[in-house]
């Protein structure tokens, strides 16, 4: 026991002497920045800022790692380094995976005929953590994004990779562990909403700018690109916009199949969630549902649509 810290202090000089490698090979965007992509990825957020049309128009900044995407037919080329690193810690146990959070910055934005290039290094690589999950590190790489030779942007991509910990045991069972649902992330962003749906309320961001509502939770405006804003709690009343019925394999704390909607609140913005009170087979588009909040064990509260049949 006295040498598990020097085991764990070597174990880390190994794996900190990643940092700065490669990641992926030095790469080519696979098309110059278009308006074609442009529009879709407008058309699909419900982003209608007028500065993304017309005339010198510019890209979303949240575009940014669209630009390097190689597409479904093509994998990007990972370096020797970066496979070497994660076989490290699948070999120390840490073999399982997932994927944390990401972060953006923006240095000038990009326009129609941009021609991207971008680098991809291991950032950084945590000291051993302790999770929820099980112990792990944190493994975060950066990818610089370039137009013409100039920063456009970074995109930062952290992971956790772990060893599980083991579940606890179900009291009334105890030969079955308790089955736990995964727990959300919870950012500086979206910090607020979390807080409102543990005192059971649905609270929407409103910007002080031009009041309009938006949802999921976002730093700005989509309308007017403003930062300040202020929440409204939701009514509660909504309807099924569009479903789909869930048949995948058991998976600990879910009961396939079941039903996911996208539902339109009456206050016009829509959330994804779990219908519940009605039979999976029986959801339809236009239904309408009822806001409730389910407890799923000592620490989770989520945000559920109470289907509400005629």
């Amino acid at each position: 026991m006295n040498g598990e810290p020097e085991v764990h202090e070597e174990f880390e000089t190994r794996l900190k002497a990643y940092e700065g490698r490669p990641a992926a090979a030095t790469g080519v965007g696979r098309d110059p920045v278009n308006a074609p992509m442009i529009r879709h990825w407008c058309e699909a957020m419900g982003d209608t800022n007028p500065a993304y049309t017309g005339p010198g128009a510019i890209a979303p900044p949240t575009m940014l790692q669209a630009w390097t995407m190689a597409g479904l037919s093509r994998r990007p080329e990972r370096t020797a380094a970066y496979d070497e690193l994660l076989g490290l810690l699948d070999e120390s146990g840490h073999h399982a995976v997932v994927a944390t959070d990401c972060e953006q910055e923006y240095a000038r934005p990009l326009r129609p005929g941009d021609e991207i290039t971008f680098d991809s290094v291991i950032e950084s690589v945590s000291e051993r953590k302790t999770t929820k999950l099980g112990p792990g590190y944190f493994v975060t790489t950066r990818t610089d994004v370039s137009a013409g030779g100039e920063l456009a942007g970074t995109h930062r991509f952290r992971i956790l990779k772990y060893a599980p910990a083991r579940r606890p045991t179900n009291p009334t069972n105890p030969t079955k562990p308790e089955e736990r649902r995964p727990r959300p992330v919870v950012n500086r962003d979206n910090a607020g909403f979390w807080e409102g749906v543990a005192r059971h309320a649905l609270l929407i961001q409103r910007c002080t700018g031009c009041g309009t509502l938006r949802f999921p939770w976002l730093p700005g405006c989509n309308s007017c690109g403003r930062p300040g804003w202020d929440t409204v709690e939701a009514s509660g009343e909504g309807t099924v916009y569009s479903y789909v019925v869930m048949h995948h394999p058991p998976f600990p704390a879910f009961e396939p199949p079941y039903a996911v909607g996208l539902i339109e609140l009456a206050e016009g913005v829509r959330i994804i969630s779990n219908v519940v009170g009605v039979p999976y087979d029986k959801v339809r588009v236009g239904m309408p549902v009822r806001l409730c909040f389910r407890q799923y064990d000592d620490e989770l509260v989520l945000p559920v649509f109470q289907g509400v049949t005629r």
